[in-house]
């Protein structure tokens, strides 16, 4: 009898489990796609992607369901409250049963835990649509709209201003991949211990206890809300947090060509100005149609 050798499946659920050489493949395809060099028509016919959902999502969800379709096949959405998931039905079953009626899943979910246990028992490959630790599709596409504006990021300098978040943390994924420097310009409070200890480990990453030391000639500033999902809202972290809200100040403190970028949803007063979204230097609605892009390069790199 001759064994069964299982195909690799190619995962996508953190920055630093992959190869520089295979992201900037990604990136690079997303913009062949949104210049319409690439068409991905047909690339995936027949193929079915399945949306799991336990957190809400607008930009997530709408992009991966309408990449798939531009690229060819069907999605299926699976609300957690409605399905086995959110009655008790374990991951690993849950995975095995999905792995026999599609061809690939994105997972929202509030643990990261969760999410590399579903991948283990999995044999059709697993994106992650966000976690509390980690958001590596928002860096695709942030990646990609800054090179559109400001060119190829290595050797570049990223101020980030706010809470220590799950799509900060992928920042600090990227900034050691791709060789740029970070500036953090967070609360030495919000940043755990072990965490603090492994960022100063690495070279490509300053933290600044000032937003306006930290945007100093910064090609590109970056936030994010103070409250992600599922947070409880506290005054002690809003009043920690204020001083790191981005302003028309801190834009014209960076160099005179960079962008301003936020992942959305944005709460305007809050850790920004209230018109900063609409500021000169804001490309935020291009960095949210480029999830469009980049989904349709990572369900392609995924599937192929």
């Amino acid at each position: 009898m001759v064994k069964k050798i299982k195909k690799k499946i190619k995962h996508f659920l953190d920055l630093d489990k992959m190869t520089a050489e295979d992201l900037r493949g990604i990136i690079d395809l997303s913009k062949s796609y949104k210049q319409g060099i690439t068409s991905g028509q047909d690339t995936h016919k027949s193929k079915t992607l399945g949306l799991i959902f336990e957190k809400p999502s607008t930009r997530t969800r709408v992009s991966f369901e309408i990449a798939m379709y531009q690229l060819g096949g069907n999605v299926t959405i699976l609300e957690h409250e409605r399905t086995h998931l959110g009655r008790g039905e374990t991951i690993s079953d849950t995975a095995k049963v999905l792995s026999r009626y599609i061809d690939i899943i994105v997972y929202r979910t509030s643990s990261a835990k969760k999410l590399y246990e579903l991948a283990k028992y999995s044999d059709v490959p697993v994106i992650n649509g966000l976690n509390d630790q980690t958001h590596p599709c928002q860096l695709i596409a942030d990646i990609m709209t800054f090179e559109e504006n400001i060119g190829i990021i290595d050797g570049k300098t990223v101020t980030w201003c706010g809470d220590f978040n799950n799509v900060c943390r992928s920042w600090v994924q990227a900034s050691n991949i791709f060789d740029f420097t970070l500036n953090l310009a967070c609360p030495k409070d919000l940043i755990d211990k072990v965490e603090m200890k492994n960022i100063t480990k690495l070279k490509n990453i300053k933290i600044f206890d000032s937003a306006e030391k930290a945007c100093n000639n910064s090609d590109c500033i970056m936030t994010d809300t103070w409250f992600s999902m599922g947070q409880k809202v506290s005054e002690k972290k809003r009043k920690l947090l204020q001083p790191f809200q981005v302003t028309n100040k801190l834009l014209s403190i960076a160099k005179k060509k960079s962008i301003f970028m936020h992942c959305l949803p944005a709460h305007r007063g809050e850790e920004i100005g209230k018109d900063i979204l609409e500021h000169p230097k804001s490309v935020i609605w291009d960095e949210a149609e480029n999830r469009l892009h980049t989904q349709k390069a990572i369900l392609n790199w995924c599937l192929k």
